[in-house]
């Protein structure tokens, strides 16, 4: 399987192209910086120099062509405004989605976030709430389109603890936070699970095994 990612030198990413290269599939990374090339290389990973906020969708369905999925999970990353956060949290997704249809690529994964799907609530700091929105948008067109079999995920607070291999998966789950490491093994699965297409899904850590996690949303 060739399964091209945006923000492919962020965290997520790499763990998720680890992981399909070990299981012998094709993970192709999209970067902005050339220099972060060899990581995508150490982790199994083609990197791809394309700028989803300079780039026209003809550009980056050039690289998803004969791609059998694609995996949004860019962001615009801590200390960017509220700016960047419409710029690559929507408008790169938007883009994103458009080139996979440009190129015939229907699967789809969307990494967002939980509480996108709501207004965020006053005092709330105004970058993070400019990225709810963000990320809330982004996924509202993906998910109204007609040709992708898009799956978009919601994980809780993100922390950097090894994999535990256990989570909780459901369309609601409640507040809570989950290694970046247990989000691409769910990703993972989610791309090996074509049933999971037009699901939006919230995931924090759990009680169960992620193959089994989603599995039980398929039966």
């Amino acid at each position: 399987m060739r399964t091209v990612i945006a923000g492919g030198h962020g965290q997520i990413a790499l763990h998720l192209e680890r992981l399909l290269a070990d299981r012998g599939h094709a993970p192709v990374g999209l970067i902005r910086n050339p220099a972060q090339a060899d990581d995508l290389r150490a982790a199994g990973a083609e990197p791809v120099v394309r700028d989803l906020e300079s780039a026209t969708v003809e550009e980056v369905a050039a690289v998803l062509a004969g791609a059998d999925a694609a995996v949004f999970a860019a962001g615009a990353g801590p200390g960017s405004g509220s700016d960047r956060k419409d710029t690559v949290d929507r408008a790169a997704a938007v883009l994103f989605a458009d080139a996979a249809e440009a190129a015939g690529v229907r699967r789809f994964v969307v990494v967002s976030s939980m509480g996108a799907d709501r207004e965020p609530a006053p005092g709330t700091d105004p970058v993070f709430a400019a990225y709810l929105r963000a990320k809330g948008a982004a996924d509202a067109d993906i998910s109204a389109r007609k040709g992708l079999d898009w799956t978009v995920l919601r994980p809780g607070a993100l922390t950097d603890r090894p994999a535990t291999g256990q989570v909780l998966l459901a369309p609601s789950t409640g507040r809570g936070s989950v290694p970046r490491a247990d989000v691409a093994a769910v990703i993972a699965a989610l791309l090996d699970a074509p049933e999971t297409a037009g699901l939006t899904l919230e995931l924090i850590a759990g009680n169960a095994l992620v193959e089994q996690a989603v599995r039980q949303l398929v039966r």
